[in-house]
């Protein structure tokens, strides 16, 4: 019994995944916060790059006034995720002054908790969470239970498009959603 609950729970969990994953907020907000994905060598991974491409959308169309790129150093890397976006958000014509990094974090919680010094130097209230469809959920959980006016902004040309690639995914999804709700218990 006690496993046909879990299992039951789990499948929720999934559905509720995908259900949210075409949330989306078209109001303005004062940033997009771009949740930090790999890096290959000193270059945005294709998962990385489509994110923030979608910021600069985002920027362009008026919609924010500041991206904070988020996301550390990673084994091997010769360049923190965040700095490699902000040079990719620079060579895509964003300007450089409105752009704030953050280069500490390693996982999606860590994104947002060393982001929050940065929008608050900058009175920035209102964001835009930057991450893929099946991401969106859990980082909007974090987001609210950080306190931050987070609202889901996920990106539309994600590379997790074909069911072989998005089923790895929400598996993914569903076990680190599951490890996030029982440790903060």
């Amino acid at each position: 019994m006690a496993l046909a609950l879990f299992l039951v729970g789990v499948v929720s969990l999934a559905v509720d995944i995908v259900a949210f994953s075409g949330q989306s907020d078209a109001a303005p907000a004062d940033a997009a916060i771009v949740l930090g994905a790999a890096v290959d060598d000193d270059e945005p991974s294709p998962v990385f790059e489509e994110r923030l491409r979608h910021a600069a959308d985002l920027f362009r169309s008026g919609q924010v006034d500041w991206i904070v790129v988020t996301g550390g150093l990673g084994q091997g890397d010769k360049l923190a995720e965040s700095e490699a976006g902000r040079d990719w958000l620079i060579g895509a014509g964003i300007p450089a002054d409105r752009l704030l990094i953050e280069t500490q974090s390693r996982t999606t919680k860590q994104n947002l908790v060393f982001a929050r010094p940065r929008l608050a130097e900058h009175d920035v209230n209102r964001v835009l969470i930057v991450s893929d469809p099946l991401h969106m959920r859990r980082a909007m959980r974090m987001a609210e239970d950080l306190g931050l006016d987070a609202h889901p902004s996920p990106t539309r040309t994600t590379r997790y498009r074909t069911l072989g690639t998005q089923l790895p995914m929400l598996v993914r999804e569903v076990y680190f959603a599951l490890h996030y709700y029982i440790a903060r218990q």
